[in-house]
């Protein structure tokens, strides 16, 4: 196995709460993902709704995966003042969250 080389991955699971609108969810991902043309050290940003069938979910509802160059890429990217701004914002929708940042490995067979 080998750890893939300047790249880490900042996934962050999300469960919005009951009083949130769908249109304001919409709203809301659409800031995130302008974050990456804010933020240099965010290379991409992906999301998508659990479709899980073993619906082991724990109420989790979102998930969102943004791509960095390094650790300290997700650093700055916390301390910008565009991140926090919109995570002060985005947070006070949320229910739950969880957040993971990792090196991706990749498998060699």
């Amino acid at each position: 196995m080998e750890e893939a080389k300047g790249v880490v991955k900042h996934v962050f699971l999300a469960k919005f709460k009951d009083d949130v609108t769908p249109e304001r969810i919409e709203e809301l991902i659409k800031d995130y993902a302008n974050l990456v043309n804010l933020i240099p050290p965010m290379k991409s940003f992906h999301w998508g709704k659990d479709v899980s069938a073993e619906n082991m979910h724990q109420g989790f509802t979102h998930v969102f995966e943004s791509t960095f160059e390094s650790t300290e890429g997700i650093a700055e990217y916390t301390a910008h003042p565009a991140h926090v701004e919109y995570a002060t914002l985005f947070l006070s929708y949320l229910d739950k969250v969880i957040v993971i940042d990792y090196k991706p490995t990749i498998v060699k067979l």
